[in-house]
């Protein structure tokens, strides 16, 4: 597998020197300072891959995008969508010609992926990322006031969610929205309270199966124009895998995955495979579902969580938490065998280490969350040996 590194840009601490000392050569990014919906010139895209590629030493180059955005009203399906859709086809011919051709987008509405603790105290003074049911309880009931709510907690997630809203100051609270609103780190909207009832009500109408209908539309937009100039799209799973706040989530399970894949028969119409988001579903075989559907996979993100019985779950080790992080690269591998003997020129699958602990000296730095140096570090050189062994017990491509 091509090992890759999230990269937020210029403007992230961890620098493109950096990201070769961890031996990935595949850079993983977006333009992040171009609003929603506008189209990524090629200049704007020739001069990101310049700035990769400037210290030739590095051997790097631009393999993924993450994320070229889809805009909001296409999700909730309002208005004229024409335009939106002109400028998202017209990006991806942009993107095939400057010959990156992986590209990665979620369809999840309002929020990507949402925790309550950002950096959650772990043995030896490391953090992690948690999603704490409770926390999020107290937002949704007692800040967000969101009607009905409290009918979908069960009684002890209620009565903690209180008790710690009661507890609660002021001070607390504004820092579990930061936290909630985190996961947008290319987005220009960071919602307080009324701004998010504001974008909620705008999904008013919207249910799992319009949103469905809509992702579908955006689909049939959209995967013929990447068929034509050889671009792979890669749906994200959401993250949790779960309705947030009343708005529903379409990318979350096997079914979903499957629908999906059938919505728009292609080769570009494929899933990214997050272990860490489709894992913090109780329901999900992840090792299953990845062997479901290894034809569909054009990018891997490879990390563990550990869930609890009340919903909450924390990042754990790279090979720790529930995922068989051994028998779902193994899968990974077959694949790309499969890949290869059938003359397919683009048959390795970028993968890269999401998300990492704050570990030894990244503690405190100005990170973006879940995207220490350290912690993905130590996640890629654990997945790579796990490559290495079973590449060389089954005699695998690497």
């Amino acid at each position: 597998m091509e090992q890759t590194w999230r990269w937020f840009g210029p403007d992230d601490v961890i620098q493109l020197l950096h990201i070769r000392q961890t031996g990935a050569t595949g850079i993983v990014t977006a333009l992040h300072h171009i609003p929603y919906g506008v189209v990524w010139s090629i200049e704007e895209i020739e001069a990101r891959k310049a700035l990769i590629a400037a210290d030739a030493s590095l051997g790097l180059r631009w393999s993924v995008v993450e994320s070229l955005p889809v805009h909001e009203a296409i999700k909730i399906g309002e208005g004229d969508l024409e335009p939106l859709f002109d400028n998202y086809r017209q990006s991806l011919r942009n993107l095939a010609r400057c010959g990156v051709t992986t590209i990665c987008y979620n369809f999840m509405p309002v929020l990507d992926w949402t925790r309550t603790e950002l950096a959650h105290p772990l043995p030896g003074g490391g953090t992690a990322l948690r999603f704490n049911a409770h926390e999020y309880a107290a937002f949704d009931c007692f800040m967000l006031e969101r009607p009905g709510a409290e009918a979908e907690l069960s009684p002890e997630v209620l009565a903690r969610a209180k008790d710690w809203f009661d507890r609660s100051s002021e001070s607390d609270r504004r820092k579990l929205l930061a936290n909630i609103m985190a996961g947008l780190p290319g987005a220009f909207d960071r919602y307080d309270i009324p701004g998010l009832r504001r974008m909620l009500d705008r999904y008013r109408e919207v249910d799992a199966q319009r949103l469905r209908e809509n992702l579908a539309r955006f689909l049939y937009e959209v995967i013929p124009v990447a068929e034509e100039v050889g671009v792979r799209m890669a749906i994200h799973p959401d993250d949790p895998p779960r309705p947030l706040m009343g708005l529903p989530r379409i990318v979350s399970n096997d079914e979903d995955l499957a629908y999906i894949v059938g919505a728009v028969d292609s080769p570009s119409n494929g899933i990214t495979l997050c272990t860490g988001s489709l894992g913090a579903g109780p329901m999900n075989d992840v090792p299953a579902i990845a062997k479901r559907f290894a034809s569909k996979i054009h990018f891997a993100h490879l990390r563990n969580v550990a869930k609890e019985p009340d919903g909450s779950f924390m990042e754990a080790d790279h090979l720790g938490g529930d995922t068989d992080m051994v028998s779902v690269v193994t899968t990974l591998l077959e694949e790309q065998q499969r890949r290869k003997n059938a003359g397919n020129p683009n048959w390795r699958i970028p993968m890269r280490p999401d998300h990492g602990h704050e570990l030894l000296d990244d503690v405190g730095k100005p990170t973006h969350p879940g995207y220490p140096a350290i912690g993905r570090l130590k996640g890629l050189a654990e997945l790579r040996g796990v490559m290495t062994a079973v590449s060389s017990m089954r005699g695998l491509p690497l």
